[in-house]
């Protein structure tokens, strides 16, 4: 019996990211637009994100984060969060919905 690993879902690393929140906004960083990219190779899921701000402090907290609601999806193994500040983060970067709930 061969050991296979089943496929990651993209959507639903997506959704697993969805619940990662920004304490300050209320509002989650997909629909912050801090979620730059997500590679998924095998069962190893790389994230690329960024802060709103390179000074806030709640960076170690959103690795966490993205480690454990990620690590829960079916055939990940790892998750390997990448904080980056370049490009910086602006408000264009924000899904409709968040424009709105923020009042852009």
């Amino acid at each position: 019996m061969s050991e296979q690993t089943p496929q990651v879902d993209p959507e639903a690393v997506t959704e697993a990211l969805s619940n990662v929140i920004d304490p300050e906004l209320g509002l989650d960083f997909v629909e912050l637009g801090l979620v730059y990219s997500v590679e998924i190779d095998g069962g190893t899921v790389e994230i690329t994100f960024t802060l709103t701000t390179p000074a806030c402090p709640i960076g170690p907290q959103v690795a966490e984060q993205m480690e454990e609601f990620v690590g829960e999806v079916e055939g990940v193994r790892e998750v390997i969060p990448n904080m980056v500040f370049s490009p910086p983060w602006s408000p264009e970067r924000m899904s409709e919905d968040a424009k709105f709930a923020l009042g852009y």
